[in-house]
């Protein structure tokens, strides 16, 4: 499977790209088990030999970007959001969110990064609540950027470890 992943090297980048901003996109994380499809990818990467900085800068750009288009969304829609799928499914998540998001203000967009359950609503949240957009970015990139080097991290450690 490395050898695979060594020979097709260029896609890689785009697939944990693409599979990270999914994971971070408003409900699609609840489908798409990115995180550790990404780690795996990057456990293959560092079997391979293939450097894993390019791909822990994709991971990067592709989480603040899919936080960054919930967070739009939110803004968008703001009251109507309780309008919509899975809200009018399970109308508790927008009050249990805010909740979570005035305790912990910014901080929400790093814990979320984290914390599966979370990653779905709290960038949509901040926007529906208007969190003000450059705080919002700030810590969008900044927990985006720690994720990334967390995965980068565990999958290169899994093929230490067990490699």
């Amino acid at each position: 499977m490395s050898g695979f992943v060594h020979a097709h090297a260029e896609w890689v980048v785009p697939i944990v790209l693409l599979l990270s901003f999914m994971k971070s996109l408003a409900f699609v994380s609840l489908v798409v088990p990115s995180s550790v499809v990404v780690a795996i990818i990057v456990a293959l990467m560092d079997m391979s030999g293939v450097s894993l900085w390019p791909a822990g800068i994709a991971i990067a750009v592709g989480a603040g970007l899919g936080d960054w288009v919930s967070y739009t969304l939110g803004w968008m829609l703001k009251e109507k959001a309780h309008h919509y799928w899975p809200f009018t499914r399970y109308p508790e998540l927008i009050p249990r969110g805010e909740r979570f998001f005035r305790r912990w203000g910014a901080m929400s967009v790093v814990l979320c990064r984290f914390f599966s359950p979370l990653r779905a609503t709290v960038p949509l949240l901040c926007g529906i609540f208007e969190m003000p957009p450059l705080l919002f970015q700030l810590a969008n990139w900044m927990s985006a950027i720690l994720w990334a080097g967390l995965v980068v991290a565990i999958g290169a450690g899994v093929i230490r470890i067990f490699g």
